[in-house]
């Protein structure tokens, strides 16, 4: 009766381990499947810009800024990651400025999609502070915005701000994304950016996501004369239905 009884006992024994390995199996086995589930596959795309050719031949000027970053090839941005559908929104779309009558160029260059930095490719507006403005028409939620001043020759542009927002007159609602005024020479607030020598590389800056009708960018001449450019602004997002 007590070898029954033991073996009894263990053949219930078994059972409940049996039980309890079925259970712990089921369960790391669940556990990958909902750490993908959390992480959506398939909703991102890579985005590869294209770089104008190269335009400057000789060795660099030094400039006396004191917050110029030191180049460094490879942290230039060729890729990125971004929603499925993203393009360059701003391609096309109307450019206002400070300055209504550029020196050089029409402000139309500003986003025709070209960002050659040839004689013909760039507007140049007047000396001093100045701004260019794009209207995406409608509002979107930017990714990245990549800016190619004029790249012909090494310079760096002073006190370069990338701002956007929903009001055409940037008075309310301004988001300031890039900020490299870092004395507040501008009265639009100290910067954290650094201050770049121009490449055909140009410089991509990261948006986040941030929700806007309006991109405004300014400059304060640059460290080989006065005078402000651009040859191509182009902002990435998922075309606004």
């Amino acid at each position: 009766m007590k070898n029954t009884t033991h073996l009894l006992g263990g053949l219930a024994l078994a059972i409940v381990l049996a039980a309890c390995g079925k259970s712990d199996s089921s369960g790391s086995a669940a556990a990958p499947a909902a750490a993908a589930a959390a992480v959506p596959a398939g909703d991102q795309e890579e985005i590869k810009l294209t770089f104008p050719k190269e335009m400057f031949i000789g060795t660099p000027v030094p400039t006396a800024l004191p917050n110029l970053e030191k180049p460094d090839p490879t942290k230039v941005v060729k890729t990125f990651m971004a929603a499925k559908g993203t393009v360059n929104v701003a391609k096309g779309k109307k450019v206002s400025s400070s300055d209504s009558a550029p020196i050089i160029g029409d402000l139309t260059l500003v986003t025709d999609g070209d960002a050659d930095g040839a004689d013909g490719n760039f507007v140049e507006l007047m000396p001093g502070k100045q701004w260019v403005q794009i209207d995406l028409e409608k509002a979107h939620d930017i990714s990245k915005i990549a800016v190619w001043h004029y790249h012909k020759q090494a310079q760096a542009y002073i006190d370069v701000l990338v701002q956007v927002s929903d009001d055409a007159e940037f008075k309310s609602g301004v988001t300031t994304l890039f900020n490299s005024d870092h004395d507040d020479t501008s009265a639009m607030g100290k910067g954290a950016d650094p201050a770049y020598i121009e490449t055909n590389h140009g410089r991509v800056i990261d948006a986040k996501g941030t929700k806007a009708r309006y991109v405004r960018l300014w400059s304060n001449g640059n460290t080989a004369s006065d005078m402000n450019h651009y040859c191509e602004v182009q902002v990435y997002a998922v075309p606004a239905k």
